[in-house]
């Protein structure tokens, strides 16, 4: 069980996620910078759960999932903001998506992250991975 916090912070699914707030958020990552306010409307019409955390009406973190409900779940973007990091937040996060009751039947979840520590803490494995990546960027460059 993640850890208990103060008040001030709420936890929530959001559908309706003003993007604006989340692009703000995003500002914040280096994986995330360049994120347009267009790409992140579009990109949270698609996402099948998402889990936000505010502090009053300011966004401070949110973990999303794609899946199809049974078999496989994957999670991305977890982000928290730099001023409310190591306080358990995306903590809370992953677990809330883990538990959450539309995602009880999900064999596998799927992370791709480059924080493995953090994420080994909480029970993933980075032993069992396997899969391949195609990157639209690199498409056409000789390497």
């Amino acid at each position: 069980m993640p850890p208990t916090l103060k008040p001030a912070i709420t936890f929530s699914e959001k559908n309706d996620l003003d993007p604006a707030k989340l692009v703000r958020l995003y500002q914040q990552a280096p994986w995330a910078k360049g994120r347009t306010l267009e790409d992140a409307r579009e990109m949270l019409r698609h996402t099948d759960v998402a889990i936000t955390a505010w502090d009053r009406d300011n966004l401070i973190g949110l973990g999303r999932v794609l899946t199809d409900y049974v078999y496989r779940a994957t999670i991305w973007d977890v982000i928290v903001d730099k001023a409310y990091q190591g306080r358990g937040i995306g903590t809370h996060i992953v677990h809330r998506i883990l538990t959450h009751p539309c995602l009880t039947k999900v064999e596998l979840f799927w992370l791709c992250t480059r924080m493995p520590g953090f994420y080994e803490k909480l029970g993933f494995s980075s032993k069992e991975q396997t899969g391949m990546v195609w990157d639209r960027s690199k498409q056409g460059r000789k390497e």
